[in-house]
């Protein structure tokens, strides 16, 4: 069993420490920022009180360490050692398939948020009129995690990687855990707001 997984596996390789660490490093840091942001408004002092730049800043940020998260996880996948997982044609018809909707899903989402509403814009106080309730938020409750996690696995299939299947799991959970602080946090800001609508509609 333990010769068997070694050579699917090649865990001397730092690439594959790298991109695991990166998978972590970026959802986790981002809550922290953001919740810094929301109590202490740190990013928006730096620009002078506007939001928006500071929004944008962040948002540039988390792209940018998205775009070399994504780089080291296929310097990682490359590294490793390559198995037959799929038969022909599905070894390259199914991981395509993977990656076109996974991307859909992403950029869709990042459409019907917007840049604000994709890139935590709610943290800096920009938040959104009302729940987005069209595609694909209408067919997934959480899409662009889920459309991110179908590229990774779409990834590892098409480069013949099994590990790459592990780290896509790993992704997974990583995104499940993610959205355990993110979800509740955000619900309890945009509940502050709906309150204190209502006590100023009380007043009038």
């Amino acid at each position: 069993m333990a010769s068997s997984l070694a050579t699917l596996v090649d865990l001397s390789k730092p690439s594959l420490a790298a991109s695991v660490a990166a998978i972590a490093f970026n959802p986790t840091a981002w809550n922290i920022v953001a919740r810094n942001e929301y109590r202490n408004k740190t990013i928006t002092r730096i620009f002078g009180g506007n939001t928006r730049y500071g929004c944008y800043f962040l948002a540039l940020c988390i792209f940018s360490a998205g775009i070399l998260r994504d780089s080291l996880y296929h310097r990682a996948l490359l590294e490793q050692p390559t198995a037959k997982i799929l038969p022909e044609p599905l070894d390259t018809l199914v991981p395509a398939v993977l990656f076109v909707l996974g991307q859909v899903f992403v950029v869709t989402s990042t459409w019907a948020l917007g840049v604000t509403g994709t890139f935590l814009g709610d943290y800096f106080g920009i938040l959104m009129d009302h729940r987005v309730e069209g595609f694909p938020f209408n067919v997934l409750r959480d899409p662009m995690y889920v459309g991110s996690t179908m590229s990774f696995a779409a990834t590892a299939l098409w480069y013949e990687r099994p590990v790459g299947l592990c780290i896509t799991a790993y992704v997974y959970i990583v995104y499940l855990i993610a959205l355990r602080f993110e979800g509740p946090f955000t619900d309890m800001i945009y509940s502050k707001r709906a309150s204190a609508q209502a006590a100023a509609k009380k007043e009038l």
